[in-house]
């Protein structure tokens, strides 16, 4: 008589999963967090208590989602206290050891390692291309992009930490999260929509994009450089009383994850067009496309008054570079579109960026929203910024339901998704340069 033997494999638990990196990478969040609220507890009140609780959770789940990210966050802290070390030396934390000793002055000041990360961010750009007119599928070029993508995230986030070190040098009073003027949150974008890219790079197995993400990349790093040069910006000021907030800590935080994966989202679909008029011979037929790209990529200046003044000479440069760029792509179309990932996985892209940059600016409308009820005593009062906030929130909406109610893809939607990011500068720009109202903080 045959018996016949079942097997059921069960599929593992989520803990039982995790490796001993996994277990170390928690032990030393916790730890560190812990010491963090243990030391400096007296500084915070409830709210920053509880942010800082919430933190431990959020980064162990981050790191074992994503474990790239957890070699990212123990790099980052590892440096960064470094730089810490260093600027204590012997005789207590001083500023003007930035200037002083090696370390800090070429490698982990704030301001070196945010002049590291813009060279690094264009180094990558450039590799990322020579990649695509490389020989092979996998080029080396392309690899070397992609890891020196990864240092500059490293440095910016370094920079950034060691930034907010560096404000409590100056004293209590001034210290401050470094999310707080345009100098910082410019940081902020290009490390954001530089790792959401390499997250979405390992996830399709494709560094193809890598080039097109980058170039928003870089245009918001030349901004930052005549930002620091011409303005003086990367100097750290006291905040402005409206800003001295917990609120901060969260709000400003999620919408840049929205505009990072909006214009990475923009950045794909300009890939996806490049592609769909690979064979297209009719120019007046090109021509819209690369006015959007140049506007794109010249984005800084065509929200800033004056253009003429204040290194106009940069900005001409600046334009003419960037309205040759996409010149170039464009007459390489064929070239470029025989190596990008099919319509199906650029379209993926774009949808999961919109979806998740959808998400997290939702989140940070509504948390705007009880920021200015505590502020100024009304959630809502119609400021610029917060009608343009809506603005961009109603477009992705709408972008979102014609692709889920009605199956919106391909050319259209990839227009679409490009025209936001115009959409989308202008309210992180625009409204700050032209329009006067309550969240007139930054100006150029």
């Amino acid at each position: 008589m045959n018996t016949a033997t079942t097997t059921l494999t069960l599929n593992e638990g989520y803990f039982a999963r995790r490796n001993w990196f996994d277990w170390l990478f928690a032990v030393v969040v916790a730890v560190g967090l812990g010491y963090a609220l243990q030391r400096y507890a007296a500084y915070m009140d409830v709210y920053e208590k509880g942010i800082l609780l919430a933190t431990i959770p959020a980064m162990i789940w981050m790191g074992w989602f994503w474990r790239p990210l957890a070699v990212l966050m123990l790099t980052v802290a590892g440096f960064s206290l470094m730089a810490i070390g260093l600027y204590q030396g012997g005789d207590g934390g001083e500023l003007a050891r930035s200037e002083t000793v090696f370390g800090l002055k070429y490698f982990l000041s704030s301001q070196s390692a945010i002049l590291w990360m813009s060279m690094v961010f264009f180094i990558s750009t450039a590799f990322y291309w020579i990649g695509v007119f490389a020989k092979g599928e996998r080029s080396v070029m392309s690899l070397l992009g992609s890891r020196l993508a990864w240092l500059a995230v490293a440095m910016a986030l370094i920079g950034t930490m060691v930034r907010w070190y560096e404000s409590y040098l100056l004293g209590p009073d001034i210290g401050h999260i470094p999310v707080s003027n345009l100098y910082e949150v410019f940081v902020m974008f290009c490390w954001m929509t530089a790792i959401f890219y390499l997250y979405y790079e390992q996830h399709y197995d494709t560094r193809a994009l890598g080039g097109f993400v980058m170039l928003v990349v870089s245009a918001a790093v030349g901004f930052l450089l005549w930002y620091t040069l011409v303005r003086q910006a990367h100097e750290i000021q006291p905040l402005v009383p409206a800003l001295k907030s917990w609120w901060m800590k969260l709000h400003v935080p999620a919408n840049f994850i929205g505009y990072g994966t909006f214009a990475l989202s923009a950045m794909v679909a300009f890939a996806y067009l490049i592609k769909q008029q690979a064979t297209e011979t009719k120019w007046y037929k090109l021509a819209p496309l690369w006015l959007l790209g140049v506007v794109l990529c010249f984005e800084p200046i065509v929200f800033r008054k004056g253009a003429t003044e204040n290194g106009g000479s940069y900005w001409m440069v600046y334009f003419g570079i960037s309205a040759l760029i996409v010149a170039g792509i464009l007459l390489s179309r064929k070239r470029i579109a025989a190596r990008l990932p099919s319509f199906e996985i650029l379209d993926d892209v774009m949808y999961k960026a919109i979806a998740v940059g959808f998400a997290f600016f939702t989140i940070a409308t509504v948390l705007g929203a009880l920021w200015a009820a505590e502020a100024w005593g009304g959630y809502w009062s119609w400021d610029p910024k917060e009608t343009w906030a809506l603005i961009v929130w109603l477009n992705y909406a709408a972008w979102l339901h014609m692709r889920l109610m009605k199956g919106l893809r391909g050319t259209v939607s990839a227009w679409w998704a490009l025209a936001g990011l115009a959409v989308t500068t202008f309210a992180f720009l625009g409204v700050n340069m032209f329009l006067s109202g309550l969240h007139s903080y930054g100006e150029l």
